[in-house]
């Protein structure tokens, strides 16, 4: 907003609202800005952040940060070059990210054989991701399990019923919670001694294996262009859905030392970022 001449506190006012993980809260929460009143909603996802917003007003702006899910396909808008709506913002595009990340796996540590999968089903139903991964998986001989959270106390649950089948590998999809406990999903992968390879850098920055999908401060940033937009006029239905220019690659060496894994010259050589 600042690079845009906005100045918070003199050209607007921030209301922030945070579940803290509790999914039954965002609907309350929706309904209380909405109230209060405010101009634009911003959103960080998809899933039940944004059908809570949907539920709470049909006529105020609504921006998405980082939608996960196909918003033509689920019905949010009617196109991605004119929504038709109260809803703009910017997409993950993810269906096609799984196979790249199973891919990248492999080629770190091709001996993997079993796969863990941990995802939300509650946040989305990853139907996409799941095709396009599952197809991935059967061209390079891998077998995928899966483990669902709803919520963050289930996650420890998911990572002892993956120590237990002693799987070789971990693949996340991109999860709201996996990105706000990232800390401690890197510390239960090192513990359980799983390759993991994740859809956010936060994770490997805080000390997992390797990551691989858009940048997401990148993509808030360029949510203000909307919320800007808006404030000067545009309506979402007018502003079409972007898709992610910037993606990255990070692998974390003192993880994979730590791992036991010898990361090939040929993988470090795609990555964007290597962490020491």
């Amino acid at each position: 907003m600042r690079e845009h001449g906005y100045v918070e506190g003199r050209d607007y006012v921030v209301e922030y609202r945070t579940t803290r993980g509790d999914l039954g809260r965002y609907g309350p929460l929706a309904v209380e800005l909405v109230r209060l009143p405010v101009e634009v909603l911003l959103v960080a996802v998809c899933g039940e952040p944004l059908n809570a917003a949907r539920r709470a007003t049909a006529d105020l702006p609504i921006v998405v940060a980082t939608c996960n899910d196909d918003m033509v396909e689920t019905g949010v808008v009617t196109s991605l070059r004119r929504p038709g709506g109260n809803v703009t913002g910017l997409s993950k595009v993810t269906r096609e990210l799984a196979p790249k990340r199973l891919s990248l796996l492999k080629q770190t540590v091709p001996s993997i054989s079993r796969v863990a999968v941990l995802w939300n089903p509650v946040y989305s139903d990853f139907t996409a991701d799941w095709l396009e991964l599952k197809t991935a998986a059967q061209s390079m001989g891998i077998t995928l399990t899966s483990f669902e959270f709803r919520r963050a106390e289930e996650i420890e649950v998911a990572f002892e019923a993956m120590r237990q089948q002693r799987l070789d590998a971990l693949i996340t999809f991109s999860d709201v919670l996996t990105y706000q406990f990232a800390s401690r999903v890197a510390e239960l992968a090192s513990a359980a001694r799983l390759r993991g390879i994740y859809a956010f850098r936060e994770v490997p920055d805080a000390g997992g294996f390797m990551s691989y999908g858009p940048s997401i401060a990148d993509m808030w940033r360029r949510s203000a262009d909307y919320i800007v937009r808006i404030l000067k006029g545009s309506k979402p239905a007018d502003m079409a859905i972007e898709q992610p220019t910037r993606f990255e690659f990070v692998v974390n060496l003192k993880a994979a030392r730590s791992l036991g894994i010898s990361v090939p010259r040929a993988v470090l050589l795609q990555a964007d970022d290597v962490i020491e």
